[in-house]
């Protein structure tokens, strides 16, 4: 994952940010995963998808940046394996039949390596199954945050931030990386999120790198700023929601 000025909250990311498993259960379905193959959730956070495909009587081996979720995912799944790596530049001892990765690779900044390292991954005829942000996620929220950072007067932060690829930029590497595209979808998902302060429980787990200019003990009214401009588009009904767009993939390794 790219971890510049983002830090892992994994109590807060458990109570408040079960979507991400939540929405990530629909990969399953296309993963289809086999009693007895080997799988590799990529960037697995705290171990609950990797425990859903273990169910299944698949092998799974969960693999994630942050030694936080690393250290949780064992504590919550004991019986499994889970290491800590990084998506971009990463080699495993014996290849996946399959490789699972939610919510993760929009945090890299270097996609042509994570498919690289996917590739290695893989047995021949393996399988690549993935979802992230794609082009337009959260356009609305990160506006409304940088448009509070310049009225409170702090510089916005380093960019890019994420890594939101249009489909054709992202099938484009895919095929560069030598997989065959056998199912691109790019869609938007209003993610709901957890009641009242749904926003900013969403900034402390995620928003961390567009908040590395604001000090501490100034990022309260901060978030107060961006919470009055972004009401009027992203809270209704008592419930904020973040203007999610994601790209969903599955991709093939050729046979041989």
């Amino acid at each position: 994952m790219s971890e510049a000025g983002q830090q892992w909250d994994t109590g807060l990311y458990d109570a408040h940010h079960s979507f991400v498993t939540r929405y990530g259960a629909d990969l399953l379905d296309l993963l289809n995963p086999q009693p007895g193959e080997r799988i590799l959730d990529l960037g697995c956070g705290t171990g609950h998808l990797t425990q859903q495909i273990a169910a299944s009587g698949a092998t799974v081996v969960g693999m994630d940046h942050a030694a936080a979720m690393v250290e949780q995912a064992r504590a919550n799944y004991p019986q499994l394996t889970f290491f800590q790596g990084n998506a971009a530049n990463f080699q495993v001892d014996e290849p996946f039949a399959a490789v699972l990765s939610n919510a993760v690779l929009h945090w890299v900044l270097t996609p042509e390596r994570v498919l690289q390292s996917v590739y290695r991954a893989l047995l021949p005829g393996g399988r690549f199954v993935a979802e992230f942000g794609g082009q337009g996620n959260i356009g609305l929220l990160s506006a409304g945050i940088l448009a509070a950072l310049s009225s409170l007067g702090y510089s916005p932060p380093p960019h890019p931030i994420w890594y939101f690829p249009s489909p054709a930029a992202y099938a484009t590497l895919l095929e560069a990386a030598g997989f065959r595209v056998a199912l691109l979808a790019h869609f938007d998902r209003p993610t709901r999120l957890d009641g009242e302060h749904g926003l900013r429980n969403w900034i402390a787990m995620f928003g961390g790198p567009l908040l590395v200019n604001v000090p501490p003990d100034a990022r309260a009214a901060l978030v107060e700023a961006a919470e009055e401009r972004l009401r009027p588009t992203l809270y209704r009904d008592g419930v904020w929601y973040a203007d999610y767009v994601r790209l969903r993939v599955v991709v093939l390794k050729a046979a041989g």
